[in-house]
């Protein structure tokens, strides 16, 4: 176990912290990498998590951390909790973009060090629903000083797509029960198990404290098969959703040795036919849920990469817990949308061809999808290269420097075909880049995101991060650890 006294500067230790260690992950030659979580006088300090690098002999070898300084504030509020949660709701009611979000049953005296200046504040929790339909569970933190709001951070993470098609054809499942009773759900896969909502949604009370939520009603057949491969059987869009949770686990587990959206073997479900009319689909901390679409435009929200992008939320809710704002947010999409890709090629099915496109499978006039990572500016909105001003972009668009770093590491540079589609990716700096191989690039990505990733890294921290993968998996003086540098430079990161 790592000793906090032993390195204090490194682990910018001040007198009032603690550690807790929240996970680890050990190598084949047995180095260590600890994550652990800080508090300072019992209170949770956002953006203070930090991992501890030990060799086989348990001697020192650095931490990853995004934390400048020592804290040093004092931690007594002057501003009332019933004053932060006036403020917040105030707040919210002028606000477009949250409807509902009339209640704050949780708050909570936190330290807020995500910010340039670590602030003493109120992180005040409400509930309601999103502009789209999406559930909302937004904490806002307010400044215990000042009673400003400081930012607001979105805990519900959706896929800000459109809705699919039941595309992926005939496909195997592992199902529970005998005789004439069956239900979907795989006791290979941790249980994982899949419901129908019957079009209902959330109560107000699930959205706020993310329990005491519907599940549905798992599955059952009276033979081991589910659903007709259309929209007329609603099981079909539960065998979709199923099968992508079972080809996102075996990837996890075949490329990355991961067990699980936990790493502990456990499953986690899925709910289909959520709402009317909802064209989204969302991961919530415990279970991934996907609508229906709209019928017209688009179809049921349960293709591969729909299904791999919202587990893949899990993976990183669960190693680096990437903050849902700023560059960390956008970062947090990117690796949804890389593994969602990746999932895809794990796959290799015929009815879906894999791609970079992500979520073409739903578009039902178009199959472009809303998203494309060599050239995520494709979409009028994402962002190609890095600024400055990346940090304020909304995350599902400043992800596109994410996607297009992973594209250039894995693919390269200018034209090709990949899955029957054109693809073609140029670079900000207008260098040309050798890519890797997707498979190479996502053991950088994994490796980057469970061993080195903090909660507030930024684009800059992720170029650092995924160095260090490379250079521990690779080593420094090798082609791949050159592709990343590379790659970045690519997309103006360093």
């Amino acid at each position: 176990m790592y000793k906090r006294q032993a390195h204090p500067r490194a682990a910018r230790a001040s007198d009032g912290q603690a550690f807790v260690a929240r996970s680890s992950v050990v190598d084949a030659d047995g180095t260590s990498h600890v994550r652990f979580d800080r508090t300072l006088d019992g209170l949770r300090v956002l953006g203070g998590d930090m991992v501890v690098h030990q060799d086989a002999s348990s001697g020192w070898e650095g931490v990853s951390q995004t934390l400048r300084e020592p804290l040093t504030l004092a931690t007594e509020a002057t501003v009332a909790r019933s004053a932060a949660k006036r403020t917040v709701l105030a707040r919210n009611a002028r606000t477009a973009a949250v409807r509902g979000d009339a209640k704050a049953e949780a708050s909570e005296l936190v330290v807020d060090a995500t910010g340039a200046a670590p602030r003493l504040a109120w992180e005040v929790v409400t509930g309601g629903t999103q502009a789209d339909g999406t559930p909302s569970r937004l904490a806002t933190y307010v400044d215990a000083r000042t009673g400003m709001v400081i930012r607001s951070v979105q805990q519900i993470v959706n896929v800000d797509g459109q809705g699919q098609t039941l595309y992926s054809g005939t496909v195997p499942l592992q199902v529970s029960g005998s005789g004439s009773s069956y239900t979907l759900k795989d006791a290979t896969r941790g249980g994982t198990y899949t419901t129908d909502m019957g079009n209902a949604e959330d109560s107000f009370f699930c959205q706020i404290f993310g329990s005491g939520c519907k599940t549905g009603t798992t599955f059952a057949s009276t033979t081991t098969t589910f659903g007709n491969g259309s929209t007329s059987s609603r099981a079909s869009a539960g065998a979709d959703a199923q099968y992508g949770s079972n080809v996102t686990w075996d990837y996890f587990k075949s490329a990355h040795g991961r067990n699980g959206i936990w790493n502990d073997g456990r499953g986690s479900y899925n709910r289909t036919h959520y709402g009317n009319g909802y064209v989204n689909a969302f991961w919530d901390g415990t279970k991934m849920t996907y609508g229906d679409g709209d019928g017209a435009d688009f179809g049921p929200l349960v293709s591969l990469d729909v299904a791999g992008h919202e587990m893949s939320h899990g993976v990183t809710e669960n190693s680096a817990g990437l903050t849902y704002s700023g560059e960390s947010g956008g970062l947090n999409e990117a690796t949804s949308d890389i593994f969602g890709t990746m999932v895809e090629f794990h796959a290799a099915n015929a009815n879906d061809p894999a791609d970079y496109l992500i979520g073409e499978e739903f578009d039902l006039k178009n199959h472009l999808g809303f998203r494309r990572m060599d050239r995520p500016s494709s979409d009028g909105s994402s962002l190609d290269c890095w600024s400055s001003g990346a940090k304020n972009v909304d995350v599902h668009y400043s992800s596109g420097i994410g996607n297009h770093f992973f594209y250039l590491l894995a693919e390269g540079s200018g034209a090709k075909t990949i899955g029957g589609v054109a693809h073609s990716s140029t670079t900000c700096n207008g260098s040309t880049v050798t890519g890797i191989g997707r498979d190479a690039a996502a053991k950088i990505w994994y490796r980057a995101l469970t061993v080195y990733m903090t909660s507030g890294t930024t684009y800059a921290g992720a170029r650092t991060a995924t160095l260090n993968a490379a250079k521990d998996l690779y080593g420094q003086g090798s082609t791949q650890y050159a592709a990343v540098a590379a790659a970045w430079s690519a997309v103006s990161v360093g």
